[in-house]
């Protein structure tokens, strides 16, 4: 896939109704800076999320796991921005299964998935969710059953939209055969472009893809070129690049790059505004892999 020079900035249209900025915020990183921790000081992660929402994000990605030492996301968005505002979309992860002592256990059957779906409800304060991602694993063999349990929530009422996250294009298929897919999630970035058929199909059939891990190396060192040279032009950081090329992808790409340093949230936020020229977009897809 070649990049192209969208505005970044444009809303898209979530499950074809719901407008959000295409640069969100990630929540994952407001309980710890690490999911094993140890835990963030409360009123800076609130600091945090006060001051992304402040900035113009709409579109919030959390999870029923995102804890730490009693700290977590769900109930630091409800602290902070509730009651919400009207244009406030949240997305919720559902599916790993993450025991209060921090331990994962199996993934989470039709009956937990209903029953965490009832308490996320509960810990955000909402009666109806805007997205559920059912968080899958590569050979996952259960995505009808338990897909088709959070579709039963949507037909009740209580969802809007479905997502995936961590798929391949053979579970996409097989999930759309129950209900719509408004959204996709899986990890991508600049150093990791895994799955790139999924993001072709998402580009395809107009469906959101909603990288996680955006800004990250997974441990792989990254080359100073062209990254450093197109940032001092551009008089922009290197993750603001990153996040500039993640959007230029395709138009239905929304970032949600999560940080607990509120300098780090508006360094993020404002690379909505880097309009990346095509020989720096060409220059970061010939990067290798």
């Amino acid at each position: 896939m070649t990049t192209t020079r969208e505005n970044p900035s444009a809303a898209f249209l979530l499950g074809g109704d719901l407008p959000v900025a295409r640069l969100g915020f990630g929540a994952m990183r407001l309980p710890a800076r690490e999911i094993a921790g140890p835990a963030n000081d409360p009123e800076t992660s609130a600091a945090v999320l006060r001051r992304a929402v402040e900035l113009g994000v709409n579109h919030i990605d959390t999870a029923w796991f995102y804890f730490h030492d009693g700290l977590s996301a769900n109930g630091l968005i409800r602290r902070v921005l509730h009651p919400y505002p009207e244009d406030l979309v949240q997305a919720v992860k559902v599916g790993p299964v993450r025991h209060p002592d921090g331990s994962w256990g199996a993934p989470a059957g039709p009956r937990e998935l209903v029953a965490g779906v009832h308490r996320t409800l509960r810990e955000l304060g909402q009666d109806r969710l805007d997205l559920v991602y059912l968080r899958l694993h590569e050979h996952d063999e259960a995505v009808a059953e338990r897909f088709g349990a959070l579709a039963a929530l949507r037909e009740e009422g209580l969802i809007r939209h479905l997502g995936l996250s961590n798929t391949t294009t053979g579970q996409l298929a097989s999930a759309q055969r129950i209900a719509p897919v408004a959204a996709v999630q899986n990890m991508y970035g600049l150093f990791h472009r895994r799955h790139p058929e999924v993001l072709d199909a998402c580009t395809r059939q107009g469906i959101a893809f909603v990288p996680f891990f955006s800004l990250e190396s997974l441990g792989r060192p990254e080359p100073a070129e062209p990254l450093a040279r197109i940032a001092a032009r551009n008089g922009a950081s290197p993750e603001q690049v990153k996040l500039a090329w993640t959007l230029a992808r395709s138009p239905v790409v929304l970032a949600i790059p999560g940080t607990s340093s509120v300098a780090h949230v508006e360094d993020n936020i404002a690379a909505a505004e880097l309009l990346l020229e095509p020989e720096d977009l060409a220059a970061l897809d010939a990067v290798s892999t």
